[in-house]
C-alpha cells in the first residue's frame, strides 16, 4: 500500500527537519559557544591565538614563526610556504600552510638543502664546528614552525652575540634560559621558541 504524501511527509520528513534543527542548535550554537566561555574564562592567552606584545604593539604569536632575516635575531626555520595564489613562495605565509612535499631523495630537495647548508656557513663563519642543525636546513611540514632545537639556537649565538655587541656567554645563557621542554614531559623534544627569544634579546639592557 503506498503512503499519501501528507503521510510521507508526517512520517520521514517531519521526524528528519526536527532533528537537523536540533543537532544545528545543540551542535552549531550551543556546544561551541560553551567550549568558547570556558576557553575564553580558563585559557584565555591560548584561546585569543597566544598573541606577544612589545611596547603595547603586536608583534606575532608564539604559535605561528616568522621570517626572520636580521643578523642580530635568531632565525627559525626555512619555510615552504606559497604566497595565497601559489605562485611564488612566501615564507611563514598563514594562510597558505604547507610543504614542499619533496621526498629525501629528490634531486631539487637535496639542492636546495646544500644551498641552505651553504648560505648558513657564510650567515654563521664563527658557529661551533660540525656538522649543521637539520632544523636550520629543512622545511617543517607546515612551513610555520615557530621553534628550533637547542642546538640550532646555539648555532647561531657567535653571530648574534657579536651583532649585538654582546658576549657569547650572555647570548648563551639567554638561549639556555628559554628552553621549553617535553610536552607533558614524554612528547616532542625540548626546543625554544624564536619569538619568545627574540623578545627577550631586544629587552636585555646592554
Amino acid at each position: 500500500m503506498h503512503l499519501s504524501l501528507k503521510s510521507l511527509l508526517r512520517e520521514y520528513l517531519r521526524p528528519a527537519l526536527m532533528l537537523t534543527l536540533l543537532l544545528t542548535i545543540l551542535l552549531g550554537l550551543l556546544y561551541p559557544g560553551v567550549v568558547t566561555a570556558l576557553a575564553q574564562l580558563l585559557f584565555p592567552y591560548q584561546a585569543n591565538g597566544s598573541l606577544r606584545y612589545a611596547d603595547g604593539r603586536l608583534v606575532g604569536s608564539e604559535l605561528i614563526g616568522q621570517y626572520w632575516t636580521s643578523p642580530k635575531y635568531f632565525h627559525g626555520r626555512p619555510s615552504a610556504t606559497l604566497s595565497d595564489d601559489g605562485s611564488h613562495l612566501q615564507p611563514y605565509n598563514a594562510e597558505n600552510s604547507g610543504a614542499s612535499n619533496l621526498g629525501p631523495t629528490n634531486k631539487v630537495l637535496v639542492q636546495t638543502v646544500q644551498q641552505r647548508i651553504a648560505e648558513l656557513k657564510r650567515e654563521n663563519p664563527d658557529a661551533p664546528p660540525g656538522p649543521v642543525p637539520a632544523d636550520l636546513v629543512t622545511a617543517s611540514g607546515s612551513g610555520l614552525d615557530p621553534d628550533i632545537s637547542i642546538a640550532a639556537a646555539l648555532y647561531q649565538v657567535p653571530r648574534v652575540a657579536k651583532a649585538r655587541g654582546l658576549s657569547q656567554e650572555t647570548v648563551r645563557q639567554l638561549v639556555l634560559s628559554h628552553v621549553q621542554g617535553r610536552f607533558l614531559g614524554i612528547f616532542g623534544e625540548p626546543h625554544v621558541n624564536v619569538l619568545d627569544l627574540n623578545l627577550a634579546l631586544d629587552a636585555l639592557k646592554h
